[in-house]
């Protein structure tokens, strides 16, 4: 990757802003079939926020509500809860858990994906709590404080012993290495009981599955990720995936062919090898992106996509997501916000440049079906938003 070919396509920002558009289901001409299709599209939808999850989904399909995402997850098990990039709670295909628990388990021990409290635990305690996990939720639905019962019994107090930091006191030594598990495919989040979370084995969804080989299974994601949002450059993958820049960057260079240097806005950056058409049309319609929607957590160069005054209104600190955001043709050009109260939805838009007569009726759909998606009446305000970025 080091010597630059001589002949660099050079792709246009409207281009590729178009083609991402309509890979990410964004566009009408989008063809995805379903919530576990589009999520395969989007390299998994962010679910730490279950409903900005529900809405990402929806707002890609034409006559899905989140009820309609809920069935995918809950009753038709083609979507599994568990935890993904950036060691975040993600909505996942079932049918790919394959590559992403080999490839979330081949990453390396300084990747930022929450592996933090590994010194808590031997190696040799690790395994046994990844054991105890799997055997104690193969056929059951448990909370935190069931399933700490559970490993305790397969393991020893010491699982139990209060030393993790967390939000409020200490969590059990156990659950330094619950995304861990999640990665090793021995964990996933199964239906909320009340107002608990529970846990369960994805083995009872995808029965007898095995995580994929680490390199072929880190070469699909690759691929995956270049498909939804290249071009890329491996810095670019390492942010989105919370893993060492440097190790990004020898990844791409083992990928050797499969792999094709492009130049987008003057930089250099990489595609799955011969995926160089672009629309010849420049990118249009308008949406309202949730909280972390992948569109905007994926895409780069940050400069073009969130343009002017867009890059100081909705990024907080340079990161993408913590807005929900107003995009315009490809590009942020606004943030909103929504309140529930009951069945109604207050949603209020800011426009960083006022739109036109044509954008606004396109922003009345939008919020209609923003209403339709999560099951509410909605009235719109333009008007500055004053709650602060998701942390």
């Amino acid at each position: 990757m080091n010597d630059r070919p001589a002949e660099v396509p050079v792709l246009p920002w409207a281009g590729v802003s178009a083609r991402r558009l309509l890979r990410s289901s964004l566009m009408p001409t989008g063809t995805a079939t379903g919530p576990a299709d589009v999520v395969a599209r989007l390299c998994g939808a962010h679910a730490q926020v279950l409903s900005a999850a529900e809405l990402s989904v929806g707002l890609r399909l034409s006559d899905t509500t989140r009820a309609g995402v809920r069935e995918a997850l809950w009753t038709e098990r083609t979507l599994v809860k568990t935890y993904g990039p950036r060691g975040t709670v993600h909505l996942l295909p079932t049918r790919d858990l394959p590559m992403w628990t080999g490839a979330l388990s081949a990453l390396p021990p300084s990747s930022g994906n929450a592996r933090g409290g590994q010194q808590l635990l031997t190696p040799e305690q690790i395994e046994q709590v990844i054991a105890a996990v799997a055997d104690s939720l193969k056929d059951a639905e448990l909370t935190a404080d069931e399933l700490t019962e559970a490993i305790v019994e397969r393991t020893g107090s010491w699982a139990a012993d209060p030393v993790m930091e967390a939000f409020q006191g200490k969590w059990p030594r156990w659950r330094a290495v619950m995304d861990i598990a999640a990665n090793r495919g021995a964990l996933c989040f199964g239906e909320t009981r009340g107002r608990k979370a529970t846990y369960t084995n994805p083995h009872r969804w995808l029965p007898g599955f095995t995580p994929l080989d680490g390199p072929a299974a880190l070469a699909a994601l690759v691929t995956s990720y270049l498909h939804a949002f290249g071009p890329a450059t491996p810095q670019h993958f390492a942010r989105w995936l919370a893993a060492p820049r440097r190790w990004a960057t020898d990844l791409f260079a083992s990928l050797g062919d499969a792999l094709q240097e492009v130049e987008l806005a003057g930089e250099r950056a990489w595609v799955v090898a011969g995926d160089t058409d672009v629309p010849d049309g420049p990118p249009r319609g308008l949406v309202l992106l949730p909280y972390f929607d992948a569109y905007v957590v994926g895409c780069h160069p940050r400069a073009l996509l969130y343009p002017g005054a867009a890059s100081e209104r909705a990024l907080a600190a340079g990161q993408a997501g913590n807005f929900p955001v107003l995009l315009v043709d490809g590009e942020v050009a606004g943030v909103w916000h929504q309140r529930r109260s009951g069945k109604k939805l207050f949603i209020t838009v800011e426009e960083i440049t006022p739109l036109t007569g044509v954008r606004r009726k396109e922003l009345d759909e939008q919020v209609a079906r923003v209403g339709e998606i999560l099951e509410g009446r909605t009235e719109l305000t333009l008007a500055k938003v004053t709650v602060g970025p998701h942390a």
